[in-house]
């Protein structure tokens, strides 16, 4: 009897804890560095295979800046985020136990070496500007505020560069809500230089839309780490083992995914990697 009656004690005291980790979905929310219809394309392979792994339905929440996945992930909106660096510091100074997981390695482009860096790159037309000096007073594009290579480190490290905030060095800054939209701008010639992540320079040039000359690179900031994927602060623990098995082991699943990201791999990571730019953000 005395068995029986340690036996359903235990039982009680792990109720709790299962029942925590029991909730109707998944929701994902990642930053728009594509269309929402693209990116929606992309993710179909992570989403089964996170729905395979959890049992329960998976999804995308649309957003529509990287304010708006930082305000989703802080809130308990979505458990999992796509986050910039930046972006990830901002939600990590409004919930510290919002915790990055994982990280994606990146090919070797032309723009980009392979690893799980990449760099802010300043973007002229030819024939518009050919150094530094001539660009002064021209229009440029940043990406979205949040964005780490397409504003916050321009604002910083390239500022330091000229010497001069961006508003006084250029003659016009204005945000496009994304790198390919300032990308666009910069082949429509709508702007005569962008701040753009080297890997979406690449992506333009993978698919064919620039060539290796279409542009002069004029300025590269120090090596930034890639963009984490973030839990939200109270899902629990048994979802997060779930969700990092997933991602993290027998990749070979998620080749279409990778792929689509000009990826190698998932690495697993954490807060110390990304501790440069929080040291940054706090001296600004």
């Amino acid at each position: 009897m005395r068995a029986l009656i340690c036996l359903f004690c235990l039982m009680l005291l792990g109720l709790p804890a299962a029942a925590e980790c029991r909730q109707p979905a998944l929701r994902i929310a990642v930053i728009p560095k594509k269309s929402m219809e693209v990116l929606m394309q992309d993710y179909q392979p992570l989403l089964e295979r996170l729905h395979k792994a959890l049992g329960v339905p998976v999804s995308i929440v649309p957003a529509s800046s990287y304010e708006s996945v930082v305000d989703a992930v802080v809130s308990g909106g979505v458990d999992v985020a796509w986050l910039g660096p930046a972006a990830y510091v901002l939600a990590q100074q409004r919930d510290p136990s919002i915790e990055p997981f994982a990280v994606l390695a990146i090919r070797k482009g032309y723009f980009t070496p392979a690893g799980h860096h990449y760099q802010a790159l300043l973007l002229a037309r030819r024939g518009v500007a050919e150094d530094l000096e001539s660009l002064r007073g021209t229009r440029v594009a940043l990406s979205d505020p949040a964005s780490t290579s397409g504003s916050v480190v321009p604002n910083v490290e390239f500022a330091a560069r000229v010497g001069q905030p961006l508003a006084r060095f250029f003659g016009s800054v204005a945000y496009s809500g994304s790198h390919d939209k300032s990308l666009d701008a910069l082949l429509e010639g709508r702007v005569d230089a962008a701040f753009v992540a080297s890997v979406r320079a690449d992506a333009y040039l993978n698919s064919g839309r620039i060539a290796r000359d279409t542009f002069n690179v004029l300025w590269r900031s120090e090596r930034i780490y890639y963009d984490p994927y973030v839990f939200r602060g109270n899902l629990c623990a048994g979802y997060k083992a779930r969700i990092r098995a997933a991602m993290l082991e027998n990749q070979e699943g998620l080749a279409a995914f990778l792929a689509s990201q000009d990826a190698s791999a998932i690495a697993p990571v954490g807060r110390a990697e990304y501790a440069p730019l929080v040291r940054m953000m706090e001296t600004r």
